[in-house]
């Protein structure tokens, strides 16, 4: 068959405590996404609804979406792989208009995290472990990726303040992101100041400014056969490369000192597919959920070898007039993370970027663009490589 196209792209701001209902909030990134495609819901073939399940009430909302948004009586479905769903949902939306099942697919990401209180919602995030062997001992995301953090350092030198210098490039694009929950500049010395809430511990060397915030938002993906992308979108973004991985679900199943398998696994394959190296990227949206996740994609993309992220963030080369910006919407870390949404929110930017209507986020006339998404910790990893 022939090429895949992302035609619109839609999201909602990532806030605390929306007001209205999950099905409402996934509205707002779907009317986006469609008014961005400019089609109506007759033109949509079928719906794929991507979240994590346990922090809604609504059990299979794929139904409950479909109806609200006029997708009846279109197919629908519900998947998940915890905070890297919705790029996966993208990988079976390309995989329905690639084999000629349909033509239009619509993909809704979303989370309303604010319904359950934030111990609730770090329990769930911990059942996102092995139940059996390893969440009822406690671990917490921040404590698993404080491992990673420590062995990056303990290995290859890296530093508090080379987290810290992650966090302060995401407020610095934050800032200029009018969908993210947080706006405001970070410098470096507030990571140093005792008083300081950015430098209290969570999970050591983890600190509240290393760690990204829950947060409600929606975000949605228009997906289209070449025949439909040329007739009805004047800048069709191409998806030119997939890829997909999962690891070993309990740590003792890892080397934490190598980074995220999932994440060489799936940005080789997609590297493959479109025919691309690393050098070739021109924008990265990848998943810094910690700031120590940022130097490791870094790495695990082959941006630079292992070991030497650091030097990346150290030169500014990640900084929108780098040789390689990464996050220039601030990232998860300024976004916030509503988990079924990142995924779509990154594609967006990316589709943004490539049309250069990424405003004052825009880099200069980028070709190629990747977005590194992980589900769990290191449990999914999916790499999506988008072209003009």
């Amino acid at each position: 068959m022939g090429k895949v196209a992302i035609i619109g792209v839609g999201q909602s701001a990532f806030v605390r405590g929306y007001p209205g209902s999950i099905r409402e909030l996934a509205f707002v990134g779907f009317k986006g996404a469609m008014q961005d495609a400019q089609v109506s819901v007759k033109d949509i073939d079928a719906s794929i609804i991507c979240s994590a399940p346990e922090y809604d009430k609504q059990r299979s909302p794929s139904g409950v979406f479909a109806e609200y948004f006029g997708l009846i009586p279109q197919p629908t479905c519900y998947l998940e792989s915890l905070c890297s769903s919705t790029s996966m949902g993208l990988r079976m939306a390309y995989s329905l208009v690639k084999s000629g099942l349909h033509d239009i697919v619509a993909v809704v990401g979303f989370q309303k995290m604010s319904e359950i209180s934030s111990a609730e919602s770090q329990e769930r995030m911990g059942r996102g472990a092995d139940i059996q062997w390893e969440s009822p001992f406690g671990t917490m995301m921040p404590a698993y990726y404080a491992m990673f953090a420590r062995a990056h350092m303990e290995k290859y030198g890296t530093t508090l303040d080379d987290l810290a210098l992650i966090r302060v490039k995401a407020a610095t694009y934050g800032q200029i992101n009018e969908k993210a929950l947080f706006r405001k500049p970070v410098a470096v010395e507030m990571f140093s100041d005792p008083d300081h809430f950015m430098s209290g511990p969570v999970s050591s060397p983890l600190r509240v400014g290393d760690c990204c915030a829950n947060a409600d938002g929606s975000s949605c993906i228009i997906v289209a056969n070449e025949e439909k992308a040329m007739a009805l979108c004047k800048k069709p973004v191409w998806i030119l490369g997939l890829g997909a991985a999962s690891a070993s679900v309990n740590m003792t199943g890892r080397d934490l000192f190598t980074g995220l398998a999932v994440a060489r696994d799936a940005s080789q394959q997609a590297y493959k597919m479109a025919g691309v190296t690393p050098k070739d990227i021109d924008v990265a949206e990848v998943h810094d959920c910690f700031t120590v996740s940022e130097i490791m994609a870094y790495e695990d993309l082959g941006f630079v070898k292992p070991g030497e992220g650091k030097e990346l963030i150290r030169s500014k080369e990640t900084y929108k007039e780098g040789s390689i910006p990464v996050n220039v919407d601030g990232g998860l870390l300024s976004k916030g993370h509503p988990i079924g949404a990142t995924g779509g929110s990154q594609i967006r930017t990316i589709v943004l970027e490539l049309r250069n209507e990424a405003g004052e986020m825009q880099v200069k006339k980028p070709e190629i663009g990747l977005v590194h998404n992980i589900g769990g910790v290191g449990l999914y990893g999916v790499v999506t490589i988008l072209g003009r």
